[in-house]
């Protein structure tokens, strides 16, 4: 029997995990399958590298004391879904070029790291007869049908970290600090990290504000002898009037005003309606940096060493995901075009409402 040949690429932004999880694959492979049966190839820099075969022949060494390593050892690269099926001014047919990389390097399989717009191109390989793979990775945790993805934990524990050290010195100057935290779309970075460092009000794209509500929630704490207030914001909340618009209007009124996301205005808005002395915070691409936390290690081994299971059973057109307590896998075209919203009912913002943290609605 001739060797499998596995590929596999991470793509979209890095967090911590993925290379916990690429060495969760190729040791569970080298197990499971055979050292001697098998072959790997890293593809470099996403599905840039597998449009223009940017592939190296890896080596089980090459898998070694990357457990605890941040990033990617593969590198990655943004590469646009909406844009995979468009021939643009340097006249490549990108999906044929992936294709032809798969064939040329004789792959058996195809691995995908990634998020949402990650999996949308790896069902979009598979439907044009590839095998395929996927793997969930984002901070953000909103691929749909996984109850989490690997780098969530950590970035709540960095996310929560810099709430708990802006509490001292916002109690210190008595300001309110509004910090914003990454989640373009879905706010579950924004809840845990609120609730588990101890902010007063909470906001997500999922529950539209009241910048009314907002301000008179920091002056009840005001009144109740509170000197300040943390206000954890996550980078995509809207406004009830932003809400009902389009997105592309709404991008184009914050672009006209100066901003992109709301959190520089809603510091704006706080300071005026209320008179408290008001600062943000953003720690950005720090929440995507760094050693992955122990959870997510354990978690990102677990998913890798699935991964090989299914290229065991030469079960194709899968992710692997957290479903319950156990792990297991959902169809790539079940995965695709949907997005795991935070739902109002859902137990944390139950939990934050009933210990008095507003979300501003």
């Amino acid at each position: 029997m001739s060797k499998r040949r596995i590929g596999i690429l991470t793509s979209g932004g890095d967090c911590p995990g993925l290379n916990a999880t690429i060495r969760g694959v190729a040791k569970a492979c080298y197990n499971l399958i055979g050292e001697d049966k098998i072959d790997i190839i890293g593809i470099s820099d996403g599905f840039h590298g597998l449009i223009h075969n940017e592939c190296r022949e890896m080596n089980p060494s090459d898998f070694s004391g990357i457990l605890t390593q941040g990033g990617t050892i593969l590198g990655t690269r943004r590469t646009p879904y909406k844009m995979m099926q468009v021939v643009e001014d340097d006249k490549i047919d990108k999906v044929a070029e992936m294709k032809q990389t798969y064939k040329s390097r004789k792959l058996d399989c195809l691995l995908t790291l990634g998020g949402n717009g990650t999996h949308k191109t790896a069902n979009l390989l598979s439907e044009e007869g590839l095998n395929v793979i996927g793997l969930p990775k984002t901070i953000d945790n909103d691929i749909w049908g996984t109850s989490v993805t690997f780098g969530f934990n950590t970035a709540v524990d960095i996310a929560t970290e810099v709430v708990d050290r802006i509490h001292t010195t916002a109690n210190s100057h008595s300001r309110v600090m509004v910090i914003e935290i990454m989640g373009n779309k879905a706010g579950w970075l924004t809840l845990y990290s609120g609730v588990a460092g101890g902010a007063d009000i909470i906001l997500i794209p999922e529950v539209p504000y009241d910048i009314e509500k907002v301000a008179a929630a920091v002056d009840s704490r005001a009144k109740a002898g509170k000197g300040f207030s943390i206000v954890a914001v996550a980078e995509g909340a809207m406004d009830s009037s932003e809400a009902k618009m389009k997105k592309k209007d709404r991008s184009r009124i914050r672009s006209e005003n100066g901003y992109v996301t709301a959190t520089s205005r809603i510091a704006r808005d706080i300071e005026q309606l209320t008179g408290f002395e008001t600062r943000t915070v953003v720690p950005g691409h720090m929440l995507r940096g760094g050693s992955p936390s122990a959870v997510d290690r354990v978690l990102a081994t677990k998913f890798g060493a699935r991964a090989a299971r299914l290229i065991l059973d030469e079960k194709y057109g899968y992710t692997v995901a957290k479903i319950g307590t156990e792990i297991g896998e959902n169809l790539l075209s079940d995965v695709t075009m949907k997005t795991k919203f935070v739902p109002l009912d859902d137990d944390v913002v139950i939990a934050a409402r009933d210990i008095g943290i507003s979300f501003g609605d």
